[in-house]
């Protein structure tokens, strides 16, 4: 199957593809590869039911639990989901035809930082020529994904750093005014009354 980027744009916007959703819960999936290989084998035969009929699909799997996990086998000829499907025409020119390819993604809040992963599951070739095959590289993916979301912990919140400021006590400096002394006036000595003056007077015999 092959699709030009503005038929798969106009078919994902209006949504005209084949859509299903299953919903399991995780105590009846969790380490049981006989339940897990029955939905993947359901998921898979779906998938390749549309391809043979040129159309695209979106086949889920909701597992519900304290951590609730999607699986989604998508074809498209990106590693893309359906709801990114507006970044497609960024990677391709329009005009051409593309192969169809399908992928497997999961979404869980207990998955990775992102809360999603997408990976190649198999071409149109491979899923045409081993289809059981393909069930059991669905069945693999999804037991390593439900160990993943069972052991995964959450990242604690870094702690915010607090910023201590320097306290900087500003000492005012009071300006001391020394008042200088003034010389003391020299008193110029009075001239004493009776002082004979330096001219003697002569006194008469």
């Amino acid at each position: 199957m092959k699709i030009n980027l503005d038929d798969l744009t106009q078919k994902i916007e209006q949504q005209d593809y084949l859509q299903d959703l299953a919903t399991i819960k995780y105590a009846d999936l969790n380490k049981s590869k006989a339940r897990v290989k029955e939905q993947a084998s359901k998921m898979v035969r779906e998938a390749a039911t549309a391809i043979k009929h040129n159309s695209l699909s979106h086949i889920a799997l909701e597992v519900t639990g304290q951590r609730p996990i999607v699986f989604a086998l998508e074809n498209n000829i990106i590693n893309l989901p359906y709801s990114n499907y507006k970044k497609v025409a960024n990677f391709f020119e329009a005009g051409k035809d593309y192969p169809v390819l399908l992928y497997f993604e999961t979404q869980s809040d207990y998955l990775n930082a992102s809360g999603f992963r997408i990976d190649q599951l198999a071409t149109e070739e491979e899923l045409a020529a081993d289809e059981d095959k393909v069930i059991a590289n669905l069945t693999t993916a999804i037991m390593a994904k439900l160990k993943e979301v069972r052991e995964y912990q959450k990242p604690e919140p870094a702690a915010k750093k607090t910023v201590t400021k320097k306290s900087t006590t500003k000492t005012k400096k009071t300006a001391t005014r020394t008042s200088k002394a003034k010389p003391a006036a020299t008193k110029k000595p009075a001239t004493k009354a009776g002082k004979v003056s330096a001219k003697a007077t002569k006194s008469s015999k």
